[in-house]
C-alpha cells in the first residue's frame, strides 16, 4: 500500500493535480490526475492506495484526457461518429478507451448522426448551391448512413431545388457570352449535374428557361459567331462548300437552321 503524502496543483494546468506518494526515504511524485478524477475518487492526503487502485486511477485519467480532447474537437462544430472515431485513432487512443468514450458521448447525446445530417443539410441549403445528390455523398463520406441522409434530405424539397437552379441559370445566362442559347443550356445541364441536382429538377427548371429565351440576344450571338467563322473559312472555301461549312459549324455551336439560313442569306455576297 502507498499513502498519499501531498497533492499539488500543476502550474500550467490548474485543473490537474500531482499526487505524491510515500517512500522509505520520504515521498516521491506518483502520478497526476484531472480534477474530475480527484473528485470522483475523493483523493486526499493520507489516503492509502494499492497497486491496482493506482493503475485504475492512471487509466481512468488517460481516458478522461482523451474525452476532454474530443469535447474540444466538438466545440468547433458537430461531428459524426466516424469523425470522432477517426480523430481518436489519429490521436493513437487505445481501442478499448475509444469504445468507452464513444459510449459516453452517445449517452450524453453529444453525438447523433441523424441530428448531424439534418443540420448539415440545412447548412448546405443556406450557404451553398449544391444539390441533394452531392450533399448525400458528403454525408455518407462523413459516416452517415444512407437512410439517415435520405431522411435529412426531405428538408430539401423539389421547390427549393428549382429556386436554386433558376438563380444559378440566370446568373450564368447573364454572363454576356456570345453563345447559342442551346449551347449555354447544355453546359448548364452538365454543371448542374456536377453540383448534385436531380435530373428531374434540372429538366423542369430548364423547360421554364426555354420559354423565356431572348430572341434578339440569340441573333446577336449568331452574328458574332458567324462573322468569326466567315473570316476563318473564307480563305479556304467558297460558294456552296463555304455555306455548308458555315452551316455545319454554326449548328454544332447550338444555333437553329432557321437562324443560320437567315444569317447566311444576308451574307451571300461574301461566298458567291
Amino acid at each position: 500500500m502507498r499513502k498519499i503524502t501531498k497533492i499539488t496543483t500543476q502550474k500550467k494546468h490548474k485543473n490537474r493535480f500531482n499526487i505524491f506518494l510515500n517512500t522509505k526515504q520520504g515521498e516521491e511524485y506518483g502520478f497526476s490526475v484531472d480534477e474530475a478524477i480527484l473528485i470522483e475518487y475523493r483523493l486526499r492526503k493520507g489516503m492509502e492506495l494499492d497497486g491496482e487502485m493506482i493503475a485504475t486511477l492512471v487509466e481512468n485519467d488517460t481516458v478522461h484526457k482523451s474525452y476532454t480532447q474530443v469535447i474540444h474537437f466538438l466545440s468547433y462544430r458537430m461531428r459524426t461518429k466516424k469523425e470522432i472515431r477517426d480523430y481518436l485513432v489519429k490521436k493513437e487512443v487505445d481501442p478499448e478507451h475509444i469504445e468507452q468514450i464513444m459510449k459516453r458521448l452517445i449517452n450524453e447525446k453529444l453525438i447523433d448522426d441523424q441530428q448531424f445530417a439534418h443540420f448539415f443539410v440545412q447548412s448546405r441549403i443556406n450557404t451553398t448551391t449544391k444539390g441533394p445528390v452531392l450533399i448525400k455523398k458528403e454525408l455518407i463520406d462523413k459516416g452517415v448512413l444512407a437512410q439517415q441522409a435520405e431522411l435529412a434530405l426531405e428538408n430539401y424539397p423539389l421547390v427549393i431545388q428549382l429556386e436554386k437552379i433558376k438563380k444559378h441559370i440566370q446568373k450564368k445566362l447573364n454572363t454576356g457570352k456570345k453563345e447559342a442559347f442551346r449551347k449555354k443550356i447544355q453546359q448548364l445541364q452538365v454543371n448542374l449535374i456536377q453540383k448534385g441536382f436531380t435530373q428531374d429538377a434540372i429538366t423542369k427548371a430548364l423547360a421554364s428557361m426555354e420559354e423565356g429565351k431572348d430572341q434578339s440576344e440569340e441573333w446577336d450571338a449568331l452574328v458574332f459567331q458567324g462573322e468569326k467563322l466567315l473570316r476563318k473559312y473564307q480563305s479556304k472555301h467558297e460558294g456552296f462548300a463555304l455555306r455548308q461549312k458555315m452551316t455545319e459549324s454554326l449548328y454544332r455551336k447550338g444555333f437553329s437552321f432557321e437562324l443560320i439560313n437567315q444569317f447566311l442569306d444576308g451574307k451571300k455576297q461574301d461566298y458567291q
